[in-house]
């Protein structure tokens, strides 16, 4: 069997099996519908208002939430008072990027609004981060073996300057403030607190933020597969645990010092960022609450619904100094490359690609992201565009490896009738076999890593592939964009056009390939079975990818068709086929 039919099927195999490890399968989300539903059940028991219930400067009547804190090492038992119902004031500040909404419930900041980014595919309204009576910050204390959920406690706005918002209340263990001061032109927002105790007993502050922010996409299955939380230890790679893993798993607890913590979606981010020293040392808490079991005899009614996460939390642990004081900042906003890199912490790596292979996608993926956005400004022009000369460009750049790699098969080919004559003669004697084509190949200037350089090529592009698969996931500034017949090159091409492209031009770029070769049926049938598998693999990928390897396909083929050109005139005779007389 010829050796480059068996490298062609290991390739093939190898990325059937890598794919789904690069890209696992995650389990059926929980719909907006099923989440928001159990979140008004929970509401009519006591729950905290909903986010944007009511607006600036109205007041409300809210219950005590209803929640139970969750379970683990950050959490102590939990007080269990009557609280008396609490009055609820909305404040709203507007700036620049952001519409931001706090509650005096707890003084939690529960909306933000981004003045940039409008709802898919309607455009009808700003993305709003907050699901409904959602709030996207909370606090609550603990005070020795006691939990205050400050969710119950009324707060006071103080009279603040301009573009703050201020916040204080007197507990019977504590007093508590809270200020928020904006950052011009930004989706960040400082934080500073004091806790200070009516006797000597420690107290620590648990910041919660939920799992997932409301879904603005278009295609909200995808949205909702993404939702994660992700944090970052001080001198090491940031670390993601998908929504799904945590409901199927129950809690999870990971040990601080953190440089942030954060809930993310496809493209927005909720980031709780620790100043630049110290750290954040406490642990955090990830976990989630299923809905109770429905009623016997409402079972026997209607078949039982799956059970679904009411609410997931991330609660981290931060201990004020001896003053009492604690600081932070929040980010709620788009996951913006170049705006995450100027933030600092490595808020950049928010979405850690490329699973085991990590160490090689993930620098490959900043780079591709530079390069794209340098292109798209320097020069003016779509995305679109950009890819188609990307692709050109990266097979341009590919353009002397790719010649030496095919060059060095055609010399394998040449060499092959004396390989076969060696293979014969020395079929008993393997050590006499091996000096022999160690001798042939320096005879033609090759060396025993010449038979593998051809599939050098084919390998060489599939991290910048794997890597772009990435990029589109999550790279907030493909989303919405439109090119050509589609509406958005970050989600699938509606007609499937370009998967069939791309697909027809990898069957021209083998056809091609093939000509002037010796006849080889396995290489053959690959040339035709690879173009098919790659349009299935790719039909539900986003079109820009598909877009890029298809241009990068068609601008294979003038090289492959030099290549095939220069196998012909090199080609040996044909044997004369003597005539009969």
């Amino acid at each position: 069997m010829d050796r480059r039919f068996l490298y062609a099927v290991l390739l093939a195999i190898g990325v059937l099996l890598i794919t789904p490890k690069l890209f696992p399968p995650v389990p059926p989300p929980v719909t907006s519908a099923d989440t928001a539903a159990t979140v008004r059940g929970d509401s009519a028991k006591g729950a905290a208002p909903a986010a944007g219930a009511v607006v600036d400067g109205a007041k409300g009547v809210a219950g005590a939430t209803g929640a139970a804190p969750a379970a683990g090492p950050a959490a102590g038992p939990a007080v269990a008072p009557a609280p008396a119902p609490v009055r609820v004031d909305t404040t709203t500040i507007v700036t620049p990027r952001v519409t931001w909404r706090f509650s005096s419930a707890g003084g939690a900041l529960i909306g933000a609004s981004l003045a940039d980014f409008m709802v898919l595919p309607a455009h009808e309204r700003h993305v709003e981060l907050a699901r409904a009576g959602v709030p996207l910050v909370s606090y609550r204390l603990l005070h020795g073996g006691d939990t205050v959920d400050l969710a119950r406690v009324a707060f006071t706005a103080d009279t603040a300057p301009a573009q703050t918002v201020a916040y204080h209340a007197a507990l019977p263990a504590a007093a508590v403030a809270l200020r928020y001061t904006f950052v011009a032109d930004s989706y960040l927002v400082r934080v500073q607190g004091m806790v200070r105790g009516a006797d000597t007993t420690p107290m620590r502050v648990v910041i919660a933020m939920p799992m997932g922010l409301a879904s603005s996409e278009a295609d909200t299955l995808d949205d909702h597969r993404s939702l994660a939380y992700v944090w970052k230890p001080p001198m090491d790679e940031a670390q993601s645990e998908p929504f799904s893993t945590i409901v199927k798993k129950g809690p999870i607890a990971r040990a601080g010092p953190f440089e942030w913590v954060a809930s993310k979606s496809k493209y927005f981010l909720l980031a709780v960022i620790a100043p630049d020293k110290p750290e954040f040392s406490g642990p955090v808490l990830f976990s989630s609450r299923l809905t109770p079991p429905r009623d016997p005899e409402a079972a026997k009614r209607a078949p039982a619904p799956p059970k679904v996460p009411a609410e997931a939390t991330a609660e981290l642990v931060v201990t004020p100094d001896a003053q009492g004081r604690f600081a932070f900042e929040v980010y709620a906003g788009p996951q913006q490359w170049r705006r995450l890199v100027a933030l600092g912490h490595g808020l950049q790596d928010a979405n850690p690609y490329g699973g085991f292979a990590r160490g090689l996608i993930q620098p490959i993926s900043r780079w591709v992201v530079a390069i794209l956005l340098w292109m798209h400004d320097t020069f003016g022009i779509s995305y679109g565009w950009v890819l188609i000369i990307f692709g050109v460009g990266v097979r341009l750049i590919l353009w002397p490896l790719n010649q030496s790699a095919m060059r060095s098969s055609l010399r394998m080919q040449r060499i092959q009738p004396e390989l076969q004559a060696l293979q014969a003669k020395h079929k008993g004697s393997p050590e006499k076999m091996q000096a022999e084509y160690m001798k042939l190949l320096e005879s033609h200037g090759m060396t025993p890593f010449s038979q593998f350089s051809g599939c050098l090529p084919m390998l060489i592009p599939m991290p910048v592939l794997f890597a772009l698969f990435f990029v589109f996931r999550n790279t907030i500034e493909f989303r919405g964009v439109p090119f050509w017949w589609m509406s958005d090159l970050s989600l699938k091409d509606p007609y499937y056009i370009l998967p069939i492209v791309m697909g027809l031009s990898m069957f021209l770029l083998s056809w091609v390939g093939l000509r002037n070769a010796p006849p080889n049926p396995q290489a053959k049938m690959m040339g035709y079975m690879m173009p098919g598998m790659m349009v299935v693999l790719f039909l539900g990928f986003p079109a820009g990818l598909n877009l890029y390897y298809g241009v990068q396909n068609l601008a294979a083929l003038p090289q492959q068709w030099m290549i095939a050109q220069e196998r012909a005139k090199q080609a040996p005779p044909r044997p004369a086929v003597p005539q009969k007389k």
